[in-house]
Formats: C-alpha cells, sequence, structure tokens
C-alpha cells in the first residue's frame, strides 16, 4: 500500500453512510475489515478478449500480505461477470457474492505478514460504455480499413467492470503489475509499461505481454486493441512512444511534437516523470482520453483543444491539444499522487486542471495563462461542494476541475512569491510521489510550506458552493470594503491597484475602509485575475 494502515482505519471511522446510497455503493467505496486486512502487493492479469463475441476470459494472479489476520477477504467483479473459480494452494476457494462485491473463504487463518498468491478464474461480456469515456466500459469498434478498434475506460465506475481486482484507491499493487492480452492474430494489444514481447498461441490469436515497474491505480490499467503503428522518440532521461491507427501515423508524427516541451515544461515545474521506468506511451483509442498510467488513451483526433474547441473561450487554449496535456498531466496528479477515496477526486482533477496553465505559462507565458484560466471560470457552476461523500464511491460536483484550478491559482497570488509558489508546487509533487493522501494531507502541507493558515481558504471552496463575494463602494478618499458569502473565519485577503502601486488588503465580513486620495473608479484597479472571487460594487 502508498498509505499507512492507520490511515486507513481513520477513513474508515469518518465515513458516513447517507441513506441516498445503496448497499452496492458502500461495498465499492467503503473499507471494512474484508478489505483492509491485506495489502495488494501484484496483479498478473493473463485473458483472451474476443472482439467478435465482445468477451473476456482468463484470470488475475493477485499477490498479497496480510495486515491482520484473516479468513475472508474481499475482492470485486461486476456482478455481470462469471466467476469460474478461485484457487489458492491448489485448493478451490469457496465465496460468496453480493453485488459487485466477492468474498472470498479461506479454510484457515491467514497470519498476519504473510504473503500469499491466489487465482482468480472468470468470464463474461463485460459492459460496453455507451458514451465513453463518461461513463464506464468497452468501446468496440473498427478502424476506416475494417478493423477491429477496441478500448476500455472505467474511472469511477470501477476496474472491477471487466477484470478481479480490489476495487478500492486505498490500495494499489506496490510491486506493479503484468498485463498478459490474447487477441486475433494481425491485431495489437497494447497496455500499462514495457512491451515484453509477443507469442503466437497457434489458436488464431496472439498474446501481448507487458509489465509495470510502479505502484498503478486499478483503474488505470488498461487495454487498447487494434492495428497499431508503433512510432518511437526519446528524450534524454525518458522514452516516448506512439500507438496509433496505421491510417493517422503520418498526422501523429507532426502532432505530437508537442509532447517533448510538455515533458520539459512538467518536468521543470512537478519533477522527474514519475514512472520513467515503464516508459511514456499514447496511445490512440476509439473514445477522446483517459489518463491511463504509461499508456496515456488519446482520442482528440489530432486537434487543437478540446476536439477542436477552447474550454476557456478564450483563444488562448487552441495552441494545444488538450488531451495530450491534460492527461498527461494525470501522470503527476492522479496516478502518481492519488486520493484516497473520489470524494477528494480534486486532488487529482484540480491540480491536472491547473497543469494546462502551467503548461500555457511555460509557452506563452504569464500573461495568457491568466487569460486561460480566468477564461475557464465561465465553466463553473457552484452547483454544490468539490469534496463528495466519504465511504459510498461518490464524487463531489465536476466542479472539481476548474473551481479546483482557480483555487491553485488564488493560493499562488496569496502567497504572492512565484519563487516559493513553484518551490512549493515541486516538492508537494515529490513529497508526495507515489502515494495517496486525503485532501486534509493537502491543507496540512500547504499550509506548512506557505507559512500560512490557508486552512479556511481551502475550506470555503471545496467544502462549500458559495463564491466568495468583495464587497466595495467608493465615498470620497475613501474604499469600503468587506466580504460576503464566505464562513466566519474566511481569512482570504485580496489585491487592489492604486497609482501604480499594489495594495493588500485583508478584508473580514465587518465592513472596513482605507483612505486613497483622489480615489476614483478609474483610479484603482482589483486583481480579481489572481484571486476566484466575485466583485460587487455597494452603491
Amino acid at each position: 500500500m502508498k498509505n499507512s494502515f492507520l490511515v486507513i482505519l481513520t477513513l474508515l471511522g469518518i465515513q458516513q453512510i447517507n441513506a441516498q446510497f445503496t448497499r452496492r455503493d458502500s461495498l465499492q467505496g467503503g473499507l471494512r475489515i474484508e478489505r483492509t486486512s491485506y495489502d495488494v502487493k501484484r496483479y498478473d492479469l493473463n485473458i483472451t478478449i474476443n472482439p467478435e463475441q465482445k468477451s473476456i476470459k482468463g484470470f488475475n494472479e493477485i499477490t498479497f500480505d496480510v495486515v491482520i489476520p484473516t479468513q475472508k477477504i474481499q475482492l470485486d467483479l461486476f456482478e455481470n461477470m462469471k466467476v469460474d473459480s478461485i484457487v489458492w494452494n491448489a485448493k478451490k476457494l469457496n465465496y460468496k457474492r453480493d453485488n459487485d462485491a466477492v468474498f472470498i473463504d479461506f479454510p484457515e487463518k491467514l497470519a498476519s505478514r504473510s504473503n500469499h498468491k491466489l487465482k482468480f478464474y472468470y468470464s463474461g461480456n463485460p459492459r460496453i460504455a455507451k458514451n465513453a469515456p463518461w461513463d464506464g466500459g468497452f468501446v468496440f469498434s473498427k478502424d476506416k480499413a475494417g478493423k477491429d478498434f477496441i478500448a476500455v475506460a472505467v474511472q469511477g465506475t470501477g476496474a472491477s467492470l471487466w477484470y478481479p481486482v480490489k476495487d478500492s484507491q486505498t490500495d494499489e499493487p506496490d510491486n506493479g503489475a503484468s498485463i498478459k492480452v490474447a487477441v486475433p492474430n494481425g491485431l495489437m494489444n497494447v497496455s500499462n509499461g514495457r512491451f515484453l514481447g509477443s507469442q503466437d498461441l497457434k489458436n488464431g490469436y496472439t498474446r501481448w505481454d507487458w509489465e509495470v515497474k510502479n505502484p498503478i491505480n486499478n483503474y488505470t490499467i488498461t487495454v487498447n486493441i487494434a492495428d497499431y503503428v508503433h512510432i518511437q522518440d526519446k528524450m534524454p532521461d525518458l522514452d516516448l512512444d506512439y500507438y496509433v491507427l496505421r491510417e493517422n501515423e503520418a498526422k501523429a508524427r507532426e502532432h505530437f511534437m508537442e509532447v517533448k516541451p510538455m515533458m520539459e515544461c512538467f518536468q521543470t515545474k512537478f519533477g522527474r516523470y514519475p514512472f520513467w521506468e515503464d516508459g511514456y506511451k499514447l496511445v490512440e483509442t476509439p473514445y477522446l482520453g483517459m489518463e491511463h498510467q504509461s499508456a496515456v488513451a488519446y482520442g482528440n483526433k489530432y486537434k487543437k483543444g478540446y476536439m477542436g474547441f477552447d474550454l476557456s473561450g478564450t483563444g488562448v487554449g487552441m495552441f494545444f491539444d488538450y488531451i495530450t496535456i491534460h492527461e498527461t498531466g494525470h501522470e503527476w496528479f492522479g496516478n502518481s499522487i492519488t486520493s484516497m477515496d473520489i470524494a477528494d477526486m480534486w486532488i487529482h482533477e484540480g491540480f491536472t486542471t491547473y497543469s494546462e496553465t502551467v503548461f500555457i505559462e511555460c509557452i506563452k507565458g504569464y500573461d495568457d495563462a491568466m487569460k486561460y484560466i480566468n477564461g475557464q471560470a465561465k465553466n463553473v457552476r457552484n452547483d454544490k461542494p468539490i469534496i463528495g461523500q466519504y465511504g459510498v464511491n461518490n464524487e463531489g460536483s465536476g466542479d472539481m476541475y476548474y473551481k479546483g484550478s482557480l483555487l491553485l491559482n488564488t493560493l499562488r497570488h496569496i502567497i504572492g512569491d512565484d519563487e516559493k509558489w513553484w518551490k512549493m508546487v515541486y516538492d508537494y509533487s515529490e513529497t508526495f510521489k507515489k502515494k495517496i493522501i486525503t485532501s486534509d494531507t493537502v491543507i496540512d502541507y500547504f499550509n506548512k510550506a506557505s507559512g500560512t493558515d490557508l486552512t479556511p481558504v481551502f475550506r470555503q471552496y471545496l467544502y462549500t458552493n458559495q463564491l466568495p463575494i468583495f464587497i466595495y463602494k467608493i465615498k470620497g478618499d475613501y474604499l469600503y470594503y468587506s466580504w460576503d458569502n464566505v464562513n466566519e473565519d474566511f481569512n482570504m485577503p485580496i489585491d487592489i491597484g492604486f497609482e501604480d502601486k499594489k495594495i493588500r488588503l485583508k478584508p473580514t465580513l465587518k465592513e472596513q475602509k482605507i483612505k486613497l486620495k483622489k480615489l476614483s473608479k478609474k483610479s484603482f484597479q482589483i486583481y480579481d485575475n489572481q484571486f476566484y472571487v466575485k466583485i460587487k460594487e455597494d452603491n
């Protein structure tokens, strides 16, 4: 595990199970002794995918250490998939299914610190996505030549949609994984990590073997099946590989030229690519994209922006491919640094959305970066809190993307020292590299690194849907100002400009005033592009 067992117990203790959630939700999102009693060390997946039948058959060999003596553990596999058998020490184990949970009984109690392997054999037709990647499942499609073009995306839905796994973000296989996938001859499967080789099985199928050296999120383990062309490139400290449809090879060679400047930027700001041992891949998929670790799913059809549009509405977002930049940002934020519960998925999405702005600043400069990130504010709904409900597989508001990013931009300007800010971001990435954390971990880190109590700011933006309102009015030479729509302890400053000077105000719920000679609406400005707030003039 990338987390401590004590943290798991803490999360278990604070779970809130609400009547609106089902037993299935709590089984998938919760932590009980059948999950916390063991620590996954490795997955070895060996399957055959039949495109004509849209079926999977094979096994996952799961290596695990016992943390607390137990005779029963929980694994997960969607209930539409068949459990063929579960074998441990050459013995078939008894099990009981409850929704998507599979509770496995051992014939004896497993001792603490003991190491075990079991093989979970299964088969069936996995769920097919209606609109991947927004709903989980497989996509079975064809390329222009009529050959199979197949991929899977399961974030939020659960990796157990297509293979047996401990389907929880609290535990990743410390010793990596192998993914061996047999597909019809003439097709290739591309999965995570390094390619080890292929084997003709002499039955019309070829097996493609991949090996992951690093811990890996369950939902980022993937398969991608097509008649791929392999394009190789390299940076001094990183292998770059692109697997694209044969028909798109020429486009890809030109389009993916932005990968190197992106990697140079991200490695400068966030630290070395965290999975360099496994290399970096972009793999063309029949859906838009997904942050599959070391095998980033790419389906933006070689367009700039997001499917040819600029999500910021400013024009700045049209000089780069949104999917390449955003999904690669997830390698640091989501795949390396992982939230313990999907209620805290802003740790993935807020930081990754911010990485888009970071890339723009690296290439185009600060002004364009601020233009882009503030343009994204129009996408914020403030419908509900960014933080979801713990223990029931529940994400918070989709505002985790843009509002999460705007929160980070706000923190940068609260600190007001770019050298300090970028060091904090770099150190954050390095400190929690390949670890599983919570929102409290993030808040504690930024409090200590900044030397400032930022907790009220985090609480305002993450745990409420109330956008701070800066209220001001001008009377003579006096500027009157206050906060509204905030928690009582909200302590965020805001900067104004007056006569070529930047002045920091510290508003509260109680109105304050400052004297500024010859004050008028034209003589000062509010830096609301640096702080995510609403401005209201009180007449």
